[in-house]
């Protein structure tokens, strides 16, 4: 009797008030529940360490602007890395932000698509003007840089009639965009030896977030489910064809490597 009045009382608090539902969509227990069930999941993918991904982590970051809604330092290290690892590399990325992945990865790459929102598009869902403008800050002025307008819910990646050797998805981390854009990528984009990379798979490299996850795991082909890996000590999933040794994430984790780091202040 308790449980059901708790169940009525949620139900009419919802009514009330119906933004109360995106947090129960939202919320980790629902998902956690959901990859135990749907793929007897608990901890997340197999662990692969960032060194053997990268062939040895050894990158500059010369665009790193440590503000809010970024990446860390070893994600977009990562996405460097593998670019310099890809003779002639073909990058697309979803999500350009203020343009600290793809600018990066243009150090290396012969040639980067970077999809986003237009500015139209963010100022009718509420984005004020000097966010707007901020998308592609760093990425808009260089020359093998292709800046692409559109909602990749409804975006033509049919008509690009190209293949690309990296991806990365940045999008909108709610379930229904990272399905969306996983699905379309493989459908479209990825050729036998392509590079797939998902941010914010998890909250921090030692929590995962499963939202994502479930978006990821349900959208991927199921004969390729088993390339799908956590990067160690980043925010990452990768999906690779490499073979890689693995292991389970124990949290918390006891540190078997470290990074050296420069902090050096560069005029803009």
């Amino acid at each position: 009797m308790k449980k059901l009045r708790k169940t009525l009382k949620a139900v009419a608090a919802i009514i009330k008030n119906p933004w109360l539902l995106n947090r129960v969509l939202t919320d980790d227990s629902i998902w956690k529940d959901y990859l135990e069930r749907s793929y007897q999941i608990k901890g997340g993918l197999p662990v692969v360490d960032i060194n053997e991904v990268c062939n040895g982590l050894d990158v500059t970051l010369d665009y790193f602007a440590f503000l809010d809604g970024g990446s860390l330092p070893t994600d977009i290290a990562l996405l460097k890395s593998l670019s310099k690892q890809i003779e002639n590399c073909q990058y697309f990325e979803i999500g350009t932000w203020r343009g600290e992945s793809v600018v990066n990865v243009a150090e290396h790459a012969a040639e980067c698509y970077t999809l986003n929102l237009s500015k139209a598009d963010l100022l009718s869902i509420g984005a004020d003007e000097r966010y707007a403008d901020l998308h592609g800050f760093f990425s808009k002025s260089k020359a093998n840089i292709i800046h692409l307008e559109g909602n990749s819910l409804n975006y033509d990646f049919k008509g690009l009639n190209k293949k690309f050797d990296l991806i990365f998805i940045d999008g909108d981390h709610h379930y229904d965009f990272v399905k969306n854009d996983t699905a379309k990528v493989f459908e479209h984009l990825v050729h036998e030896n392509t590079v797939v990379v998902w941010h914010d798979y998890a909250y921090s490299p030692e929590k995962i977030r499963p939202e994502v996850m479930a978006g990821i795991l349900d959208a991927v082909p199921a004969d390729s489910r088993k390339y799908l890996y956590h990067v160690s000590n980043s925010m990452c999933a990768i999906f690779t064809k490499r073979a890689l040794k693995t292991s389970i994430l124990s949290v918390p984790i006891v540190p078997d490597k470290t990074f050296r780091v420069r902090v050096e202040r560069k005029e803009l």
